[in-house]
């Protein structure tokens, strides 16, 4: 007996030894595909040296690594798509047991957290600006408090307070026709002898018979006073002038006639003043109230609505009156009335 306990037989020396493993090939096990033959040594199972298996946590880090590489460049492109500026973070890579410090917020990504504004991004982009399609913006987009409501029309519905006159506009119509009417037709007598009238040359001589100063100065300025003042108030142009006009040649024929006789002859049997004060309240109150709308004076404020210039203008007449008569006639015509003696 000399082969010893531990060595191989000799049937198990004649087998054909197994082909060694290429370097760096797997290993192979009966586990990988069942239907795959292996063969089997006669006696005992040669042994082979196996490679030991690679690190699973180092794989584990080297795709982590990978993956940290693909997110940084999708961030980078990110901001280069938006037209931001964007820091470059390089990838470290880190072994096993290390915590890796990772960009967690804008501000470590170095974002601009400033959103740009619609129009500036419409006019970034080619074309958009131009296209026909596009809405016009709101003008109150972003206002909190909604536009005031548009205001109601100024009448609404109704008609003016000045449109509600009633019969007012028709009555000074008529006192216009009267008044004017009235002091045409002495006009007339005056100057042409119409109507049974003096004529010029009449008026003159019984102008200068009732004491009248400059009878080729006054017998002129009453035919004028009374014609034209009256053809104006007739068709109501320059109201507030011609009916001054009136009243100024009425109040000189009536301070002659009251000044004739001692005393108030407002109701004498030969020179009475009745009518003449008449005519004084007529002319003066259509001084004061204006020609209405029925006349060429409608769209002027005397027309409907007379103050300051219709209470000049009756002031005036009244002084112009008492100065021509005092320079053409002269005396006091009130002699006798009340205090005057």
């Amino acid at each position: 007996m000399t082969n010893k306990p531990n060595e191989p037989s000799a049937a198990a020396g004649d087998a054909t030894p197994a082909a060694p493993r290429p370097a760096g090939a797997p290993v192979r096990s009966p586990f990988d595909s069942p239907t795959e033959q292996f063969a089997a040594s006669s006696g005992a199972q040669a042994t082979e040296t196996i490679a030991p298996p690679a690190d699973p946590l180092g794989q584990a880090a080297e795709q982590t690594g990978q993956a940290t590489e693909q997110t940084g460049q999708a961030t980078e492109q990110l901001g280069q798509v938006g037209g931001l500026a964007t820091e470059k973070i390089a990838p470290q890579k880190v072994g096993h047991g290390t915590e890796r410090n990772l960009p967690r917020t804008d501000e470590e990504l170095g974002l601009d957290l400033d959103v740009p504004l619609y129009s500036q991004v419409n006019n970034a982009i080619p074309g958009a600006a131009d296209s026909s399609t596009a809405e016009p913006s709101p003008t109150y987009s972003f206002a909190s408090i909604p536009a005031a409501p548009a205001a109601p029309p100024e009448n609404n519905g109704r008609r003016r307070r000045d449109d509600r006159r009633g019969t007012l506009d028709l009555g000074l119509l008529l006192l216009r026709l009267v008044v004017g009417g009235t002091f045409i037709y002495h006009g007339l007598q005056k100057a042409f002898g119409w109507f049974h009238g003096p004529g010029f040359d009449g008026i003159k001589t019984s102008m200068e018979g009732g004491g009248w100063k400059h009878v080729d100065l006054a017998a002129p300025m009453l035919i004028a006073g009374e014609l034209g003042g009256g053809v104006l108030v007739v068709i109501g142009l320059a109201t507030p002038l011609a009916a001054g006009a009136l009243l100024a040649v009425i109040l000189d024929a009536w301070m002659w006639k009251q000044g004739m006789v001692p005393g108030f002859q407002y109701s004498a049997k030969t020179n009475s003043v009745e009518i003449d004060s008449i005519l004084v309240g007529l002319t003066t109150a259509l001084i004061l109230t204006g020609p209405g709308r029925y006349s060429i004076d409608r769209n002027r404020a005397w027309s409907t609505r007379p103050f300051l210039g219709s209470m000049a203008a009756f002031v005036a007449a009244v002084a112009t009156a008492i100065l021509v008569y005092i320079y053409l006639h002269g005396g006091n015509p009130l002699t006798g009335v009340g205090p005057f003696k």
